[in-house]
């Protein structure tokens, strides 16, 4: 997948590339959450989070928190 992924982003042709650029916003997106899970179960704070990501912990609380 990184393979497809890698020559997807190297072509000329636009639809390619900004499909792409989806797929990589979509598994950015499911790697954060995940990471954000496993930091918030083994005791980090929002504000530690919010640290890791360069955002503030409102931001991401505001986004994971339940």
């Amino acid at each position: 997948m990184a393979d497809d992924l890698s020559a997807q982003l190297r072509t000329t042709d636009p639809a390619v590339g900004l499909r792409a650029v989806g797929a990589l916003r979509r598994l950015a997106e499911q790697v954060e959450a995940q990471q954000v899970a496993l930091a918030r179960e083994q005791g980090w704070s929002w504000e530690q989070i919010g640290d890791a990501l360069g955002v503030a912990r409102q931001s991401v609380h505001a986004k994971y928190g339940k």
